[in-house]
Parts: structure tokens; C-alpha cells; sequence
């Protein structure tokens, strides 16, 4: 599977929420996450736990060096995912764990992702999926989800919340002069 994602620090979720709505996106619910970050050599394991409902095992992989990049990942469900994350651990080693909540957001099949992240403070985040070969939809509904909540490239992190919590860092944001979107 393919999204076209972006992340960005926040200074008032309120304010981002508030846009979210004015723009139409319908409120999808507040998530508990305990994602869990193992070493591997290329791209990102993580084991996402959320409250109350099942986890899954996701590897993602992307570029880091635009504003908004390509994602390719594929998830699997996890039944059992305290003796998972045990075999991963001792298998492969953990990077990083990271607590958030998140307020989800629907708009025309991307996600819009309101994250308070512990250590961290509150991001958001943008998923906008690829159907098909058509990344160009991708990159209108990804220009207007920007235009909507006020996000410049500028304002673009390139590291995951796992990067950032292993670095000890609240965010990086991405070298100027990567392509747009």
C-alpha cells in the first residue's frame, strides 16, 4: 500500500482542529498508541498497540528528503501482541517506544492526525492514500489539506516520532530544497 505523507509540530491543536472541521472532515475518534520501534536495517518495524482494540505489525519505508514523501507499507494484524513485541525485542532490539494520543480525522480518504506525543509535545500529521497509480490526486488533496490547516513545507519534520524519541529530540525540521508537492 502507498500514502503520501506529511508531519508538522503543532502549536494549538485546538486551532488545527477547528480546521479540520471548517474544511469537512468528519471527527474518527480519539486513539490510545503504544508504538513500538525495532532496529532493522532499512526502513521502520513498528508494533502499534492501540487501547482497547488490536494491534498490528507495520513496516513502512520512505524517503526523508521532501516536505511530503511516498510511503510504502504493509500491516498485519497481531493476535497476541505482548509475546510479539517479547520475539521482536530479543530478535531484533527496540529503537524506541512512543505513547500518544491521537484525534483522528477523515477528509475524502486521508487522515488527519492530531497527536499529543509524549516527550514530545503535539504534531500533526497528514496520510493521504494512493489509489492506483493516480499520485497526482494524491498531491491535490495533500496541497489542499495544507492550504486548510495552515502547513507550510517549511514546517515539515522528517523524522518519525520513533526517531525523534530515540534522538532525545522534539523534531527536526527538513532541509530546505526538497521537492513540493
Amino acid at each position: 500500500m502507498r500514502n503520501l505523507e506529511l508531519k508538522a509540530r503543532l502549536a494549538d491543536l485546538g486551532r488545527a482542529e477547528a480546521a479540520a472541521r471548517a474544511l469537512g472532515a468528519s471527527y474518527g475518534g480519539d486513539l490510545y498508541q503504544l508504538d513500538t520501534y525495532f532496529a532493522v536495517a532499512t526502513g521502520r518495524l513498528k508494533l502499534r498497540e492501540t487501547g482497547g482494540e488490536s494491534a498490528e505489525l507495520v513496516f513502512y519505508d520512505r524517503p526523508e528528503d521532501a516536505p511530503t514523501r511516498f510511503s510504502d507499507y504493509f500491516k498485519g494484524l497481531v493476535a497476541e501482541p505482548a509475546k510479539v513485541r517479547e520475539v521482536l525485542s530479543r530478535a531484533l532490539g527496540v529503537r524506541a517506544q512512543v505513547e500518544k494520543t491521537r484525534r483522528l480525522y477523515l477528509f475524502r480518504g486521508a487522515r488527519i492526525h492530531l497527536d499529543r506525543v509524549t516527550d514530545l509535545g503535539a504534531f500533526l500529521e497528514f496520510e493521504v492514500p494512493v489509489e492506483g497509480d493516480d499520485a497526482e490526486a494524491a498531491r491535490a488533496t495533500m496541497r489542499e489539506l495544507m492550504e486548510a490547516l495552515e502547513v507550510g513545507e517549511g514546517d515539515a519534520i522528517a523524522a518519525s516520532y520513533g526517531e525523534m524519541v530515540a534522538a532525545g529530540a522534539g523534531g527536526r525540521p527538513l532541509a530546505a530544497g526538497g521537492p513540493a508537492v
